[in-house]
């Protein structure tokens, strides 16, 4: 059986070694000239840093499977996820918790004081939010929505947060106590040799066969048993009926000595700072210690042709047209689309890994016998 498997990131290494097992071979293809997609990590040669190439990666969960699942192939070092944020001239602690309202009001309030505070300037809700402007004033009053969430937002998505849905917002922790952990799942952690190497050793096997360099050709098809497909869903279809709307990242990197802002992720919502963060790398494995750090700062803007894409907008005309290929997807035999490209979704890795292994097991448990 010849099984085509397009992109070797989480969905495609996962796939392939689960096939792998199964004794199934596969032939993995990948246009950029490494594997691991937007996860992929390296060092930085000037600093000797583990850089996140396409932004950070933090994997966080509470599917013990997975975990188990990708402990297994590397040695996975705990990691919390302490976000700041500059906004008019102070640092706050994000998300939004105790610290961050009694910072920025003034105040020594406790848990319950706080929430009651918050609640006083919160927008009375004569409705359900259905705007992500409407969910934050509802959920934090228009102070801290001014100063945290909306300028970020416009910047971030390019679009008004009166457009944008509610649903974007209601991912967002919120805390009345000290809290500053960004996730709160019970496994959270970083590869202490980076992503790069835990998919290397996802591929690692006879039975998989991998070929960087290499963009699909729709004559590739045609000596393809099945094919595994993660990249653009509308990219397989050739654009045909038009293209899905994304957001990418131009990156602006530079180097210094020691340390450059005393954290791995600075925010910056005010509007007249063009760019939403700076990431610092050397934090993303305090394990390790270098002399010199990698910073980037992050613009965000649409995507063009040539651009990677980030985050799939999903708003209504994105909506309709997602519904058309979805139709065309479901016609074609042959073909499984899986990750957050070819179901554009934006899914956190261990979502993407669960959907690949389940993705891969139903596969090999409805194929014909040999």
């Amino acid at each position: 059986m010849t099984i085509l498997i397009v992109g070797a990131g989480f969905s495609g290494a996962v796939i392939a070694r689960e096939l792998a097992e199964a004794g199934l071979h596969s032939t993995v293809i990948d246009s950029r000239d490494h594997i691991a997609g937007n996860c992929h990590t390296e060092r930085c040669p000037e600093t000797g840093v583990m850089v996140h190439r396409y932004g950070p990666h933090i994997f966080h969960t509470d599917d013990a499977g997975v975990w188990d699942y990708v402990c297994q192939r590397a040695t996975m070092m705990p990691y919390r996820n302490q976000v700041k944020s500059t906004s008019r001239g102070a640092v706050y602690s994000m998300p939004i918790n105790l610290h961050t309202i009694n910072q920025f009001f003034g105040k020594t309030l406790r848990p319950a004081e706080a929430q009651a505070f918050i609640a006083s300037r919160a927008t009375p809700a004569a409705a359900p939010a259905a705007t992500f402007e409407e969910q934050a004033l509802q959920m934090v009053g228009p102070e801290i929505y001014e100063a945290f969430f909306k300028g970020y937002t416009e910047k971030q998505w390019g679009l008004s947060p009166r457009v944008l849905p509610a649903s974007i917002l209601k991912r967002l922790p919120m805390r009345f106590n000290y809290d500053d952990n960004y996730f709160s799942h019970r496994f959270q952690g970083i590869p202490q040799e980076g992503y790069t190497a835990l998919i290397a050793r996802l591929l690692d096997h006879p039975l998989i066969t991998t070929q960087l360099n290499t963009p699909y050709q729709a004559s590739m098809a045609t000596g393809a048993d099945h094919i595994f497909w993660s990249g653009a869903l509308d990219g397989y279809f050739e654009f045909r009926l038009g293209r899905l709307g994304y957001r990418t990242l131009d990156f602006e990197r530079f180097t210094d000595s020691g340390d450059h802002q005393g954290c791995a992720v600075m925010n910056y919502p005010d509007p007249d700072v063009p760019y939403t963060r700076i990431t610092e790398h050397k934090h993303f494995a305090p394990w390790e210690q270098h002399a010199g750090t990698v910073c980037y700062r992050e613009y965000a803007r649409a995507a063009g042709p040539e651009d990677i894409p980030y985050y799939p907008i999903r708003l209504s005309a994105e909506q309709s047209l997602l519904a058309e290929y979805e139709a065309l997807a479901r016609n074609e035999t042959g073909v499984t689309f899986v990750g957050r490209l070819g179901t554009y979704r934006y899914l956190d890795m261990d979502v993407t890994i669960r959907e690949a292994l389940d993705t891969a097991h139903a596969f090999l448990a409805n194929r014909a016998p040999a």
